[in-house]
């Protein structure tokens, strides 16, 4: 007979005593549990006493948590959360140096715990520590130079705590001092510091950044792009990882009008050209962190276009108009005609044939074909510099059009415009970065006006494919269509520099778009004749199944997800997973991303499938309700799924992926009976059923298929028939 479900047998550690083996009642009180555990081995005061858990992360067993016990679950008798919080309250301010560094490395890994932490932050453990900070340190600043690795840990451990208990997020953190921010901005700013310093110094800065406006203005001032170049200029990849961290922070959060002078500093310090050459050039592999932050900063850069892209051109404004002259200058090598060099009207008429020639859909004023936004004025400045930069291809593509019939000829000044628009849609210009994103192009940060150089490498390939396609102004959007594709196909290989961009795009023609796209055609052949369909239709529910089945299945091996907050560094993972009847969600914290599946045993949380009352996504999910530093864009909303229970009980998710997205809320409405809508669902529907029709459909009827291969035949009586090459 099994054991009633509420009794789990365990094991309970004491130091210097033998563990107990002994059944907990989880109806008991866990008080109650305590005292019989301290009874055991004759300890006084069993409220001074908890439970722990005898793992690496020793976090305390409370009311809240242990239903997360499992049989042979190993448990350690413990001082309670309260006592302990006192102790390590009273041992960090001992005269003891070494009573000191012990008692600060205790704090530093107990912080961890939100149970301790919680009853540390309530003896005001917080401002005890910036205390300790803005002024504790000069205590010891003249044994600094004889105890330096002591120093060092020292500081290390108070900063690790602190980063760990502001991570539960239970005090503000607008509630800092000056002080406390100078002293923290001093690490940086050192020439020699220690790099586990350096790490918690620079990751505070960028919590205080991102979490607070006030403390962003009181960092800005305290620290400068200048001051932090020199950690990227090492070889430790988590310091360059957190540098350019701040780095994005800071130009996230200044206001827009201060985004533009922010970038002219980083282009004086040469960022750019430091990043390529000590971090996308160097022998070390870049992991995901540093991506996603490389990834944040392209968008930043990029979205520094935004305001030119939704500038509109005035058609009055003279300073602008003398942009079109210049075009037409460079063109066709004229200089601006004096007033007296022919009547208004000879003027008109040759200016308005240029300005035809220049490809303008307004002949006689180009300048109303920038009032669009997007691309507005972004698109005359491209224009411009390719113009400049590139003059010679520029000439050649203006006279190479203006001497082909009307009907053939390319249009520069319409094509511009609308290949700044599509360039702007394929980088997501003044977009917000996505949390989850490390889509970084290593090319965008070998030039440093990185996106007028890509649209002059992608105008010549619009006029090039315009040519292969033998195009007329009816095919324009076709031509766009194209070259959209040729463009999305280049940047997926992710080239290394725009001359490799420029090689992968001479090898994508429009003859080569054409195979591709007949290839991918025959892969998703469909057949629409009426018997072909009434056999789809009869297929169709046995596919549903099957996608259902692996859908669940899917769920039943689980799925890393990782926890979403103000500080990526230090990443939290969870794990959630079906049982295999189908019953039951298992889920739990994970200290790091596992190698393959977790055991349902070791995930401490389960929530029953007959609980759940609906999965929600996207913005009606309640964690993209909150405010956040990142959290309200797009991607993040796309891939943000919940799972309501009870009255008002929520279990949170952000999917790794789009396509974990759609496993997962897929397999969740299965399990609700509901209907199974993601795209993915589609995508795998056309592909099985077009896969079981071909096969339905193979014509075998009076075919006998052989059991054994057809023999060899014999080799031939002579090779006559050979042709010698030589």
């Amino acid at each position: 007979m099994p054991p009633p479900a509420d009794i789990v047998k365990v094991a309970i550690e004491w130091p210097g005593a033998f563990p107990k083996l002994m059944e907990i009642d989880q109806k008991k009180p866990l008080s109650a549990i305590i005292k019989e555990v301290s009874d055991g081995w004759n300890l006084p005061n069993p409220e001074t006493f908890a439970l722990q858990n005898a793992d690496s992360t020793n976090f305390y067993i409370t009311e809240k948590n242990r239903n997360n016990i499992k049989n042979g679950s190993i448990l350690r008798l413990t001082t309670s959360a309260a006592q302990m919080a006192q102790q390590l309250h009273e041992r960090i301010q001992s005269s003891s140096m070494d009573m000191k560094l012990d008692a600060l490395k205790d704090l530093a890994n107990s912080s961890r715990d939100i149970t301790f932490a919680q009853e540390f932050i309530n003896l005001d453990g917080i401002s005890l520590l910036t205390q300790m900070v803005e002024s504790g340190t000069e205590r010891y600043q003249k044994l600094q130079k004889i105890m330096k690795p002591c120093f060092g840990d020292l500081l290390s451990f108070t900063l690790t705590a602190f980063v760990e208990l502001m991570d539960h997020g239970i005090v503000s953190w607008d509630t800092f001092s000056v002080a406390f921010i100078k002293k923290i901005a001093s690490y940086v700013c050192k020439s020699a510091m220690d790099v586990a310093v350096l790490q918690r110094s620079l990751a505070i800065l960028e919590s205080m950044v991102l979490n607070s406006q006030d403390l962003y203005q009181k960092v800005a001032q305290e620290i400068t792009i200048g001051q932090l170049i020199p950690h990227l200029q090492g070889t430790d990849q988590d310091i360059q990882t957190y540098t350019i961290a701040v780095i994005n922070a800071l130009f996230l959060k200044a206001p827009e009008e201060k985004r533009q002078e922010m970038a002219h500093i980083l282009a004086q310090k040469q960022l750019r050209s430091i990043i390529l050459s000590n971090v996308i050039r160097s022998n070390k592999p870049i992991n995901d962190e540093m991506a996603h932050q490389l990834y944040v900063l392209q968008v930043l850069t990029f979205n520094l276009l935004e305001d030119r892209m939704m500038t509109k051109m005035d058609p009055q404004d003279q300073a602008q108009r003398d942009i079109i002259f210049e075009l037409r200058r460079i063109a066709f090598d004229v200089e601006c005609e004096s007033n007296n060099s022919g009547s208004i009207e000879k003027r008109k008429s040759m200016y308005t044939r240029d300005y035809k020639k220049l490809g303008f859909i307004n002949h006689v004023n180009p300048a109303v074909d920038f009032t669009q936004i997007p691309p507005g004025m972004l698109a005359l400045d491209n224009m411009l510099y390719f113009a400049r930069h590139h003059q010679d291809a520029y000439i050649r593509i203006v006279l190479e059009n203006s001497s082909r019939e009307d009907k053939h000829e390319c249009p520069f000044g319409r094509s511009s415009i609308e290949l700044t628009k599509m360039l702007c849609e394929i980088l997501k210009v003044g977009e917000l970065p996505s949390e989850n994103c490390h889509d970084f192009h290593p090319m965008f940060f070998t030039h440093d006006r990185s996106f007028e150089e890509f649209f002059c490498i992608c105008i010549q390939l619009l006029n090039k494919t315009w040519k292969e396609m033998r195009a007329t102004s009816e095919d324009f959007n076709k031509v766009m269509q194209v070259v959209k594709e040729q463009i999305t196909r280049a940047l997926t290989i992710k080239p290394n520099s725009l001359d490799q961009f420029k090689s992968r795009l001479q090898n994508l023609s429009y003859t080569e778009i054409l195979k591709l796209r007949q290839s991918e055609r025959m892969n998703q052949e469909d057949f629409q004749s009426r018997p072909i369909l009434e056999l789809r239709e009869k297929i169709q529910p046995e596919i549903m199944e099957l996608i259902k089945q692996q859908r669940l299945n899917r769920l039943c091996e689980g799925t890393c997800f990782r926890k979403i907050s103000s500080r990526r560094r230090q990443d939290k993972f969870w794990y959630c997973r079906l049982s295999p009847n189908h019953k039951v969600l298992h889920y739990g914290d994970l200290e790091e991303s596992p190698q393959g599946e977790v055991p349902h045993d070791s995930l401490q949380e389960k929530l029953p499938v007959a609980d759940i009352k609906a999965v929600v996504t996207g913005k009606d999910c309640p964690h993209m309700k909150e405010k956040g530093a990142l959290k309200q864009n797009k991607e993040v909303l796309e891939l943000a799924f919940s799972v309501l229970y009870e009255s008002d009980e929520y279990l949170n998710f952000i999917a790794p992926d789009k396509h974990e997205y759609c496993v997962w809320t897929d397999g969740l409405n299965a399990l609700l009976g509901k209907e199974m809508t993601s795209e993915f669902t589609r995508s795998d529907m056309d592909t099985l059923l077009n896969m079981e029709m071909k096969l339905r459909l193979l014509d075998l009827e009076n075919i006998q298929i052989p059991e054994v291969p057809p023999p060899i035949p014999k080799e031939p009586s002579n090779y006559d028939f050979v042709y010698d090459c030589n």
